[in-house]
């Protein structure tokens, strides 16, 4: 039967220097230590500057609102001149409208028997009257 060779093994020696690496583990130790205060002293003084922050701003609490408000005011003031504006121009189209219309139907009105001419005379009475009421109800930016 053949041998079997076994390889040689040696155990490596250690230093078994143990207040060394008692000193070592310490140093690590003390150095963690000193990290984790750190990083808690900066999170504490992060928050410290977020609280004054936040204090500055709940004390008050009326920044800026007057600028906000005085722009919307702007706005709206801006936004009414423009719709009054479009209605009287849209009421002088219509004013136009109608007296074209009047001008157009005055000579068949002249040519009516007259009970009929007296019906049509009533009705712009009557129209003009209704444009008289509608332009005083339509609210303008001036009043």
């Amino acid at each position: 039967m053949p041998t079997i060779k076994k390889p040689e093994f040696k155990m490596p020696e250690f230093n078994a220097d143990v207040a060394k690496a008692a000193q070592d583990v310490a140093a690590v130790a003390k150095d963690a230590t000193y990290v984790v205060i750190g990083a808690g002293v900066l999170g504490f003084q992060q928050i410290q500057v977020q609280r004054q922050e936040l204090l500055k701003r709940l004390a008050d609490p009326k920044s800026g609102i007057e600028d906000r408000v005085a722009a919307v005011r702007t706005d709206l003031s801006d936004a009414l001149h423009t719709v009054d504006t479009t209605v009287e121009g849209l009421m002088e189209r219509f004013e136009d409208v109608i007296e074209r219309l009047e001008a157009a139907v005055a000579p068949l009105e002249d040519r009516l028997p007259q009970q009929a001419r007296d019906l049509a005379k009533q009705a712009h009475v009557q129209a003009k009257g209704a444009r008289t009421q509608l332009r005083s109800r339509i609210p303008t930016a001036a009043a």
